[in-house]
């Protein structure tokens, strides 16, 4: 097909489906049985639900029949059997991540944003990730390296993984071609699956990641990119200690994001009373040369020796994991595989 052809095609809505990269047409087209959908009502209350043939939202103000959604537009307004009306829209990948089926805690989408833009996760990149979590970093990353690119990620506890499987080939329509997930430790499995060097960026999500150091030294690129995402003061610090110590890698960098809303109405101009402050914390390096030793940048001396203590408040009691229990994470799989059964409406008759 010409570029011409293609151009025609895509301005009268007709545009060749197989041109589409994975995931263009779930975010496209009329509300389809399976989907989830963002109902605001009048007072600004948001819901989240999946659509289904027969279905209903039910609320003290009466309720709404799925199929008076399936088949409308994105954007449409809808009014339930009392004439309470719900604005329905298809959530955003923000909205998405904070309301999907999990069984671990989400890496937030202003997180998700730095890491993606940071690490410079570019289209085509060959990326690795630890842990997948309910897979919402994963989505990010997906979306970066596009369906040229690579992402393989790796998660120790398969109940997790089979949340985040269902979670991705949801908002993706099915598998997408650029991801693979392997179960297993990081540092051990990174290595056997991984050529030395071929490694653009390494995204560590996980509550030790300085036992990973040679694990990605081995694997990343020179010049590749490695960022962690760790909750903690201490595990800050060991991290880039341990970093410096190594000598393979840049001088390391650390931040935090926070994002304040803004309460919006007529000359009513304030910050909101909540915001997302503190989730974690972002640290990146970079892989040097083969033989080069990295640039020490000179500071005032300081204390650099971990105490018991110190080494001990990592650990996932005292970082404030919860343990998820099984029935749970059963329960969290199921809904994400749900997901992942959307239906596409029948073809209008000419």
């Amino acid at each position: 097909m010409s570029s011409e052809t293609a151009a025609s095609d895509t301005e009268t809505g007709t545009a060749n489906t197989a041109l589409q990269p994975t995931g263009a047409a779930r975010r496209r087209g009329p509300f389809r049985v399976g989907e989830r959908v963002q109902l605001t009502d009048e007072r600004g209350r948001m819901n989240t639900i999946t659509l289904e043939e027969g279905g209903a939202f039910h609320t003290h103000r009466g309720f709404l029949n799925h199929d008076e959604i399936i088949g409308q537009v994105d954007g449409s307004v809808v009014a339930n059997n009392v004439g309470q009306q719900y604005q329905t829209l298809r959530p955003l990948l923000s909205d998405f991540v904070l309301s999907m089926p999990r069984g671990a805690a989400v890496v937030y989408p202003k997180d998700a944003g730095q890491i993606v833009t940071m690490a410079d996760i570019f289209p085509g990149a060959r990326v690795v990730e630890a842990g997948v979590g309910s897979g919402a970093l994963s989505i990010s990353l997906l979306r970066a390296v596009g369906d040229g690119g690579y992402l393989h990620s790796f998660e120790r506890r398969e109940e997790f993984a089979d949340i985040a499987r269902g979670n991705v080939e949801t908002i993706f329509g099915g598998p997408h071609p650029a991801w693979k997930i392997s179960l297993g430790d990081f540092q051990e499995e990174v290595v056997r699956s991984e050529e030395p060097g071929s490694v653009d960026r390494v995204v560590l999500d996980m509550l030790a990641p300085w036992e990973c150091l040679d694990a990605v030294a081995t694997v990343l690129a020179p010049g590749g990119v490695w960022i962690n995402y760790v909750a903690t003061v201490t595990q800050l610090s060991r991290t880039a200690e341990a970093i410096r110590a190594d000598g393979r890698f840049t001088e390391p960098d650390a931040w935090e994001s926070m994002v304040r809303g803004w309460h919006l109405e007529g000359l009513a101009v304030r910050p909101d009373h909540r915001m997302v402050a503190h989730t974690g914390f972002l640290l990146v390096t970079r892989r040097l040369a083969d033989g080069v030793t990295g640039i020490s940048v000179k500071r005032r001396p300081s204390k650099t020796e971990f105490s018991e203590e110190d080494l001990n408040a990592w650990t996932p009691a005292a970082v404030g994991e919860r343990a998820v229990s099984d029935k749970k994470l059963r329960r969290a799989a199921r809904d994400a595989i749900a997901g992942t059964n959307v239906k596409d409406n029948p073809a209008p008759a000419n």
